[in-house]
């Protein structure tokens, strides 16, 4: 008999190529993930993976596993949720994951009202950098994600995927209080091209924004030091020795010897809560959006959003709705 467990954590192991990656996704130690494929080893009586250096290879046995296991444990998560459906208690465990800004400034809102209506909800909280977790929501190994959609790098939305727009965010510059531009209410791109920037890591939507505006004036950004936490950036704004782009979401109060304006064009993003169409009837999940959809009307306005062909949650006396 093949444990449901083990075969996750096979699919874990394929999907995210190490055991330590694996581990970080399914919550649990390194070790863990070796004795659960070692496990599955003995259970299936053959090899499931190889050393290969620093890190594993699947044997084509496992590929075989791992192929039948999407099946089987979509059709088991399918069956969970339907479940679930029939019960009016939010019970049982909630994995949520988020970016940064909205790990920072919407999740708590989030968590705090969740507690307070489903207090038999096991929340597990992940922040997601570098890295969208609408890959995690659609592979299964998150219930709900909190997304950013940028309007110079729109997402692909995936058809197994439902979103709700949580709130509209706004990105500002942050300069020193000193700065010439500080007291205007905004500043052009062309005011900017000659700036020293304090910026995130590359990779990270900041950055990337930073550099593809600049260069759409013909100019390279001059990224004079690479910071990943905002209030650090903000540290360093405050001390004159560059600018930086801040979100408004998250942002927190400002340091003395900071000012924040607006750019224009406007850097603009929509933050969406997103979850697998086929856990739409999971009461958990729905608690989950109508408490983001709550926390995003506290930090920030959401305007009518574009028509989204995709099912949204169901409102039924079974599953209740967001």
């Amino acid at each position: 008999m093949l444990n449901l467990d083990r075969l996750r954590t096979l699919r874990a192991l394929a999907q995210y190529g190490s055991v330590s990656a694996a581990a970080d996704v399914l919550y649990v130690s390194a070790s863990a993930v070796s004795q659960q494929i070692h496990k599955l080893e003995q259970e299936c009586g053959h090899r499931i993976v190889v050393r290969n250096g620093r890190g594993v290879e699947l044997t084509p046995v496992a590929r075989l596993l791992v192929d039948r296991a999407e099946r089987i444990l979509e059709l088991v998560d399918r069956t969970e949720a339907e479940l679930q459906a029939h019960r009016a208690d939010v019970v049982g465990t909630l994995t949520l994951g988020a970016f940064p800004t909205a790990a920072r400034g919407l999740v708590p809102h989030a968590l705090r009202l969740l507690g307070e209506r489903a207090p038999e909800l096991e929340l597990r909280v992940s922040e997601i950098d570098f890295a969208s977790p609408l890959v995690q929501v659609e592979r299964g190994d998150l219930d709900v994600g909190v997304v950013q959609d940028w309007a110079h790098s729109p997402l692909s939305w995936p058809a197994a995927v439902a979103k709700q727009l949580l709130v509209t965010d706004t990105a500002k510059v942050a300069l020193p209080d000193e700065h010439p531009l500080a007291e205007r209410t905004a500043v052009g791109i062309g005011d900017l091209v000659d700036e020293p920037w304090i910026s995130r890591a590359r990779r990270s939507t900041c950055h990337e924004w930073l550099v593809l505006t600049m260069r759409s004036h013909g100019a390279e950004p001059r990224v004079v030091h690479t910071v990943s936490e905002h209030p650090t950036q903000l540290a360093l704004v405050a001390a004159g020795v560059g600018l930086a782009v801040v979100p408004t979401l998250g942002l927190g109060p400002l340091p003395a010897g900071v000012r924040v304006v607006d750019v224009e064009p406007a850097l603009t993003r929509r933050v969406y809560a997103t979850w697998r169409t086929d856990g739409s009837v999971r009461p958990s999940v729905l608690a989950a959006v109508e408490a983001l959809a709550e926390a995003g009307g506290m930090v920030g306005p959401v305007p009518s959003p574009c028509p989204d062909p995709r099912p949204a949650p169901r409102r039924d006396s079974t599953a209740g709705a967001p």
